[in-house]
């Protein structure tokens, strides 16, 4: 299984972006995708996650301003980021639970860089 993350970019303080993120490759199902995000010699933390049948959780920091969503059909993951802050700048990772012919697989994708400038 791989993924493909795209969308990042540059933006100022209250803009949008919406990231995006496909999975390939042998894949039976998807339960879980996810967004996280990880800043230079910090942890790598959980901005939103969506299971198949569409129950969400997000970070505190995010409600009400980010949205997950999937298209199962694309095997795709958005989020979408309005009313972005300086201190949403961060590289983000999309994550997924796959099941695949050799069994569970916990796969991540290549960070995509978001920066926001204030």
């Amino acid at each position: 299984v791989q993924l493909q993350a795209s969308g990042g970019g540059l933006v100022q303080a209250g803009g949008s972006l919406r990231l995006s993120c496909a999975a390939s490759g042998s894949i039976f199902s998807i339960p879980v995708m996810a967004w996280y995000r990880q800043a230079p010699g910090k942890q790598r933390d959980l901005v939103a996650s969506i299971t198949k049948v569409g129950n969400t959780n997000y970070a505190d920091s995010v409600k009400g301003r980010f949205t997950i969503s999937r298209d199962d059909a694309k095997n795709t993951v958005y989020l979408q980021m309005n009313s972005l802050k300086p201190e949403d700048t961060d590289a983000y990772y999309c994550n997924v639970l796959a099941a695949t012919p050799r069994g569970v697989a916990n796969v991540w994708g290549q960070g995509t860089q978001v920066t926001v400038s204030s």
